[in-house]
C-alpha cells in the first residue's frame, strides 16, 4: 500500500493547523502500541514532503515483566527505519497514571533539549480525547479540563508538544497498522482495571456506544475541540481583565500606597472586577491562584477568592495551601 486517505487527512491537518514546519527536528514518542506505530509510519511516509529530521524516543515505566523486551522491540524498529533511538527508563516502577505521565513528559523534554529537537509528537487520538473528557468530567472540572488534550502546547524552552492524530480514532489506527502489517506490541496493562482510563476505554465507552450513541467517541472529541476554542478566548479575556485590575494596583493614591507599605501582598482592584461576568471573575482568580499556590487550585479555592470582590471591608479568607491569606482592604483584594 502507498498513500491512503489517512495519509491525506494527517497531511492536511498538519498544514491547516500549522502544527509542524518544514525541515523541523521532531522527536516521536513511540510505545510500540497501535497508535504510536500508526503515527511514526505516517510521519515517515510524509517525511519526503516535509523534509523532517525524525527521532524515536521510548519511555520504559518498568510496569510489566516484558517492559525491557518492549523497549528492545521499539529500538529494533528504529534501526529498521534508520532513525535515532533514545531510551528512558524509570529508576523504579511507576504505579500512578498521573506520576507516569509527568515523568514521561519530563524525560521527553530532556531528550529533546539534549539532542536539539524542537518538537515532541505523541500518538493521542480522538478516542483518547473522548476518554480524557469523561475521566475529567467524573472527577469534577470546568471547561479547561473538559477541553481534554489540545493539538499543541508549549512545554517551555522552545519545545512544542504536538498531537496530530486527534481527528482519528483508535479503530482507524488499528486498521492502518493491520493494512501495513506493522508489528504492534500488545500492552497487558491496558487490560488492568486498576487504572481508571482502562475501565473507561474497555467498559464505559463501549456501553455508551451500544446503548446511547454509536458515534459517542467522535462526538465527545468534537465537544473537546469546541471547548478548546472557547477556553482560549476566555483565558485571553480573563488575562486582559486581570491586567486592568492589576494596573489599578499601581495607583498613586496615598491611602493605597500607605497600605502597600504596611503589608507585603498581592493586589487586585475590586471595582474593575465587579462589573465583569462571573465566568471572567473566576478565571482571573484561578490565574492568580495558579501563581500563588503550591499546586493547582480547586473550585473551593477559586470561589472563596472570588467572593472577596463583593465582600465587606476587612473580610479575609481562611489560609490557602501554603498558609497565605487573601483579604479586603478598601477597593483592593490583597494577598498576604
Amino acid at each position: 500500500m502507498g498513500w491512503t486517505p489517512l495519509h491525506a487527512v494527517i497531511h492536511r491537518t498538519i498544514r491547516a493547523r500549522k502544527l509542524l514546519k518544514r525541515q523541523q527536528h521532531i522527536l516521536v514518542a513511540v510505545s510500540g502500541g497501535q497508535d504510536s506505530l500508526c503515527l511514526i509510519k505516517l510521519l515517515l511516509d510524509l517525511q519526503a514532503k516535509w523534509e523532517w529530521n525524525l527521532g524515536i524516543a521510548h519511555c520504559n515505566h518498568l510496569w510489566r515483566d516484558d517492559s525491557t523486551a518492549n523497549a528492545e522491540h521499539v529500538e529494533q524498529l528504529a534501526q529498521n527505519w534508520s532513525l535515532p533511538f533514545y531510551l528512558e527508563t524509570a529508576d523504579e516502577p511507576i504505579d500512578s497514571e498521573a506520576t507516569a505521565r509527568n515523568w514521561r513528559y519530563r524525560v521527553l523534554e530532556s531528550v529533546a533539549l539534549m539532542h536539539n529537537y524542537s518538537c515532541i509528537i505523541t500518538g493521542h487520538t480522538a478516542s483518547d480525547r473522548a476518554e480524557t473528557l469523561l475521566y475529567n468530567l467524573m472527577r469534577g472540572t470546568g471547561a479547561d479540563g473538559l477541553q481534554a488534550l489540545t493539538w499543541q502546547r508549549n512545554l517551555g524552552k522552545n519545545i512544542q508538544l504536538v498531537r496530530p492524530l486527534l481527528e482519528i480514532n483508535r479503530r482507524e489506527t488499528a486498521k492502518f497498522c493491520q493494512d501495513f502489517q506493522l508489528p504492534i506490541w500488545e500492552d497487558s496493562t491496558n487490560e488492568n482495571f486498576k487504572y481508571a482510563r482502562n475501565r473507561i476505554r474497555q467498559e464505559l465507552i463501549p456501553y455508551l456506544r451500544e446503548n446511547f450513541n454509536p458515534q459517542v467517541e467522535s462526538n465527545l472529541a468534537q465537544t473537546a475541540e469546541l471547548l478548546q476554542a472557547e477556553v482560549e478566548y476566555l483565558e485571553q479575556a480573563a488575562q486582559e481583565l486581570r491586567q486592568a485590575a492589576m494596573r489599578g494596583g499601581d495607583s498613586d493614591d496615598k491611602q493605597n500606597q500607605q497600605s502597600t507599605n504596611n503589608h507585603q501582598f498581592f493586589q487586585l482592584n475590586r471595582q474593575v472586577l465587579k462589573n465583569a461576568p462571573l465566568a471572567l471573575q473566576r478565571r482571573v482568580m484561578r490565574q492568580v491562584l495558579l501563581e500563588m499556590l503550591p499546586y493547582a487550585p480547586n473550585f473551593e479555592h477559586i470561589e472563596k477568592l472570588t467572593a472577596l470582590i463583593a465582600a465587606p471591608q476587612k473580610t479575609q479568607t481562611d489560609p490557602f495551601p501554603g498558609g497565605t491569606i487573601a483579604f479586603v482592604d478598601g477597593e483592593w483584594i490583597c494577598w498576604r
